[in-house]
């Protein structure tokens, strides 16, 4: 006994039955023999043409050409049409083609199999061998990936033989249908090549029998359709019709038990690519972070309208509840726009939300095309943007997510607060004349409130977080790839007594004891590219 098992890789298996057209809609089901045969004598021909021998070959397909049975998983039949010129009607032509095919299970095997083949251990070698570099059955969209059936499989597999020659009267659940499979006496023959030649001979015409080699190997098994047509004949050389049975419900569609769905997480970051004929530059973060948000806040309340008419309102955009109150703990949307490529413009934006998006942001940020400002519109350049990518913040590994040990500021550090020198919870005086003393603590304050809001970081401590400032020959900060003085970027944002411009901001180096994730923004505005640190790649 000798089995093959197939695996159509894409789930679907594209072949017509010989003497079908195409758009009759009728699909081939089971494979047949003869089909099977021939792409094994295929991929012979095209990968192991010089690893097998014709001998080795012809040996074993001569020990398949008895009708097989089959094992038939479950399946359902579809279809595709699609316009393609016919050479007959001209180029021009869109002759409407059907397309039908059996869909199944993309892990399901069918199963092939020979009662009567007995293999020895060469020619299983050489089966396996083909099998292996199948990679199609059939038509080219037919995937398959095949394997021969060990010894201890046959106890199992005859159990579920489902499809097998007809040799008496089919049960009420069983159906028949023709299958086109191999002659035994003349599949590996050549007399189809044979032509009747006159030759005259003095006064007598001698009818002579001269043999044409059309293929190579010149066996039926290898003609090919065209030449089938252009000879007129009905059915392929070397083949036999054999009626089957097969369930009659093999094409039924059985809905599958919708079986425990783990959710999926919330999708927590969106990544942009920016695109424009002129690209704001780095010192625009702010403003553009700023834009992102009313174009998606507006996005949001058009397809999110309240039942009064009023626009919808996103608090995980917005960063605001209901009543207008400001959220706490940073899980509401970070705006980050960044420079990637070291150009001293912005390229991409990322928007990043701890809380995670709904289906509602989610259709807003799928619907984001452009950053639309008056500044843009007057000057005719476009900012528009195109969605890569959502996942969570550990599927990514690439702009301001990290990981990274050492972080450098790409926008300045803004302090969330002024010098404190009265109260109970004044400075110490040793800052009040330091600066950059001064900007060192704030920022250690935050870092501090960062790993609290971190699960992840419990293990690090604030204080053992290397601070280095980033600093030209004058002693002046600088920033981001191209090192831009703090004093270039906007620092003002557009709402009401907004002081970023006016509060002490450093840019810094910030060196951990072990690769961290980020994004890892700080610091005022921090939700609008301020304070933005980014990893620096070792």
């Amino acid at each position: 006994m000798t089995g093959l098992a197939i695996r159509l890789t894409a789930g679907r298996f594209h072949a017509t039955p010989w003497g079908r057209h195409v758009n009759e809609g009728v699909p081939e089901w089971p494979p047949s023999p003869w089909r099977l045969l021939r792409s094994l004598v295929a991929t012979w021909k095209r990968k192991l043409d010089d690893r097998l021998s014709q001998e080795e070959v012809k040996e074993l397909l001569a020990v398949l050409l008895d009708p097989p049975e089959f094992v038939l998983p479950p399946a359902a039949t579809g279809h595709s049409r699609h316009f393609m010129p016919w050479f007959k009607k001209g180029p021009d032509d869109r002759t409407l083609v059907f397309d039908t095919f059996v869909a199944l299970p993309r892990d399901a095997e069918v199963v092939v199999l020979w009662r009567s083949a007995v293999l020895t251990r060469e020619q299983r070698t050489v089966l396996a061998l083909i099998a292996e570099h199948l990679q199609f059955l059939g038509r080219a969209e037919s995937w398959c990936a095949a394997r021969v059936l060990d010894d201890g499989e046959f106890d199992a597999v005859r159990a579920h033989i489902n499809c097998r020659p007809f040799n008496g009267t089919p049960a009420g659940a069983e159906e028949l249908v023709r299958v086109l499979c191999a002659d035994p006496a003349r599949a590996l023959a050549n007399d189809a090549f044979s032509r009747t030649i006159e030759r005259k001979r003095g006064k007598k015409v001698v009818s002579e029998i001269a043999k044409s080699v059309a293929y190579d190997p010149d066996w039926h098994l290898c003609a090919e359709t065209l030449w089938l047509h252009q000879e007129k004949w009905s059915d392929p050389p070397g083949t036999q019709w054999v009626t089957y049975t097969r369930p009659r419900d093999c094409f039924k569609i059985t809905p599958a038990r919708r079986t425990n769905v783990r959710p999926r997480p919330r999708p927590q970051l969106a990544r942009f690519a920016l695109d424009s004929a002129v690209l704001p530059l780095v010192t625009d973060t702010l403003p553009v972070a700023e834009a992102v948000r009313r174009n998606i806040m507006g996005l949001f309340g058009r397809l999110h309208p309240e039942p009064d008419g009023s626009r919808g309102r996103s608090p995980l955009f917005a960063g605001k509840d209901a009543a207008g109150k400001a959220l706490q703990g940073h899980r509401h949307a970070f705006y980050l726009p960044t420079d990637e490529d070291g150009d001293g413009r912005l390229d991409h934006l990322t928007i990043v939300a701890e809380e995670g998006f709904g289906p509602g942001e989610l259709r807003a940020l799928d619907r984001l095309r452009q950053i639309k400002t008056a500044e843009r519109e007057a000057s005719g350049h476009a900012l528009r943007v195109l969605l890569l990518g959502l996942g969570t913040l550990d599927d990514y590994r690439s702009g301001p997510i990290g990981p990274s040990v050492m972080w450098e500021s790409a926008t300045p550090f803004i302090v969330t607060r002024y010098l404190k020198k009265r109260g109970r919870k004044r400075d110490d005086q040793a800052l009040w004349n330091d600066w950059v003393a001064f900007l060192i603590t704030v920022l250690r304050e935050e870092l501090t409130r960062f790993i609290e809001r971190r699960p992840d970081l419990a293990g690090i401590a604030a204080e053992n977080i290397g601070i280095a400032t980033l600093v030209d020959e004058q002693g002046a900060f600088r920033c981001g790839a191209r090192r831009w003085r703090l004093i270039q970027f906007t620092r003002f944002r557009r709402k009401r007594h907004d002081d970023g411009g006016r509060r002490p901001a450093g840019a810094f180096r910030l060196t951990f004891s072990q690769p961290i994730r980020g994004p890892i923004a700080l610091g005022h505005s921090a939700h609008f590219g301020m304070g933005l640190f980014v990893p620096v790649r070792c």
